[in-house]
């Protein structure tokens, strides 16, 4: 069965992956290198673009991509030079809804003087002037200025993207959060993900040669994901990739939730450390409030940590929808609690690479988190889960509790925190709108997905979070 994607884009993405790893699978792979092009564009007539060639030329960046990408360059996300279209519309343009008024308010507004007028009254924008600050936008009562952005440029929330002289867009490493909200929005798919598959099949294989215990972790999104069969039949298609066992992240997410709770309660004030994109973000734009983060590990390096204690061969894999976590392996505490990073995407062409069916497939389960881990998918959850996790403390604080997604509505909360005026004591920080449910690398973004979460949480046997972790023997969690 053909795998649903939201869109186009995410289909080429996940056509180039499974080819690379069915070559990779075969050991064919640097012998395929220059016909997967081929097999992603076959011709004589192009279907994408301009011309075959150009497609082709496209295809072989991506597979470079699939392959690692470009490893001089720190970022994980690149620009596929050929495929930017540039996107000549760009800035502050007069629409025809200009009604050439008498009052010229927006003329008045701007301290660039880069507003005329024709015999008609009509407004013109000279660009050599402009200076895209907007207050023409705001003055006019007609709405008849606009601001055009790149698509790109228009999702990143913290201006990382900026274009270059030649018209490419460029993203500024030292802006980025890697949250990939720009990779998602680029209806080009000029923008892709560095991936690690590769690394991915390598674990399995040392899992079938016993030479490693290969184990998969699955973000509690997953819940949310693979409509066509069931969790239990992604669960056994995962096993047959050649993993030892598929473990919850939702596990990691209860030792959190339980542990984030007693330091709310020790120190008053708390921001969440399970988004990586999110705590980068507070890194480089709030540094006064670096404190306030959570010193807990994130979930996915929780429960890590728990399998590698407990298991001295084992060989640990995530799979979520988070591109920020790829960079959460490679930097500070705990990177070697996890080896390899993948998303959605990358799992289903992972799945449909080995040939693996997966509705035609016994279900297996899963291992058995509370309701309160598993809901951490989607906004609200964690926070949901600090106050649950204060209650089975025995606590006395009062957890207050402001939930922010999107990095938007984390800057706002955060400038509240920086001012002194919040009236929250905790903030559940997520840089993808609706939480983890809508990370980049989701294979489709649907008002379902949050219902689906919450379903897989009340299906739970764990009715508490101390219950969950007796269950694993890791109550309290080390810190």
């Amino acid at each position: 069965m053909t795998p649903k994607f939201d869109t186009t884009v995410q289909q080429l993405k996940y056509r180039v992956l499974k080819e690379v790893a069915k070559s990779y699978y075969a050991g064919t792979l640097q012998e395929d290198l220059l016909s997967i092009p081929k097999i992603i564009s076959p011709g004589p007539k192009p279907t994408m673009r301009c011309c075959i060639y150009k497609e082709r030329a496209i295809a072989a960046e991506r597979v470079k991509l699939a392959m690692g990408g470009d490893k001089s360059n720190p970022n994980l996300l690149e620009i596929i030079e050929p495929a930017c279209d540039q996107c000549p519309i760009g800035g502050m343009e007069v629409t025809d809804a200009c009604r050439g008024c008498l009052a010229h308010r927006c003329a008045s507004a701007c301290h660039m003087k880069a507003i005329s007028f024709d015999s008609h009254l009509r407004a013109h924008i000279d660009k050599s002037k402009c200076v895209n600050c907007g207050l023409c936008l705001k003055a006019c009562q007609f709405g008849a200025i606009v601001n055009h952005k790149r698509p790109c440029e228009s999702a990143c929330k913290v201006k990382a993207i900026h274009e270059r002289a030649d018209g490419i867009s460029e993203i500024d490493e030292s802006k980025c959060t890697r949250c990939g909200a720009c990779s998602f929005a680029c209806p080009f798919g000029a923008i892709m993900d560095k991936s690690f598959i590769l690394k991915c099949i390598d674990i399995s294989k040392e899992n079938e040669r016993g030479t490693a215990n290969a184990y998969m972790i699955a973000a509690p999104s997953v819940s949310s994901q693979f409509h066509y069969a069931s969790l239990g039949q992604v669960i056994t298609g995962i096993k047959s990739l050649g993993f030892h066992a598929v473990v919850e992240a939702a596990l990691g997410a209860d030792m959190v939730a339980y542990e984030e709770a007693g330091e709310l309660a020790e120190r008053g004030r708390l921001t969440s450390s399970c988004c990586p994109a999110f705590v980068r973000y507070v890194e480089q734009s709030f540094p006064e409030l670096k404190g306030k983060v959570s010193d807990c590990l994130s979930p996915m390096q929780a429960i890590a940590r728990f399998i590698k204690k407990g298991d001295p061969k084992a060989k640990v894999v995530f799979v979520g929808p988070c591109i920020a976590k790829k960079g959460e392996v490679a930097r500070g505490k705990g990177f070697s609690y996890v080896d390899c990073v993948i998303t959605f995407e990358e799992l289903q062409a992972l799945i449909d690479a080995r040939g693996i069916d997966l509705p035609s497939l016994a279900e297996s389960p899963l291992d058995n988190a509370s309701y309160f881990g598993r809901i951490f998918a989607r906004s609200g959850g964690l926070g949901d889960a600090i106050k649950e996790g204060l209650k089975e403390l025995g606590s006395s604080f009062e957890a207050k509790v402001q939930a922010a997604s999107g990095l938007d509505g984390c800057r706002t909360a955060l400038n509240q925190m920086k001012s002194g005026s919040a009236s929250f004591n905790f903030l559940e920080g997520m840089a993808c709108p609706g939480g983890c449910i809508g990370g980049p690398c989701c294979l489709t973004h649907e008002v379902r997905d949050a219902v689906s979460v919450d379903k897989y949480g009340h299906e739970s046997k764990e009715t508490t979070i101390v219950g969950s972790l007796d269950s694993i023997m890791a109550l309290p969690p080390e810190k």
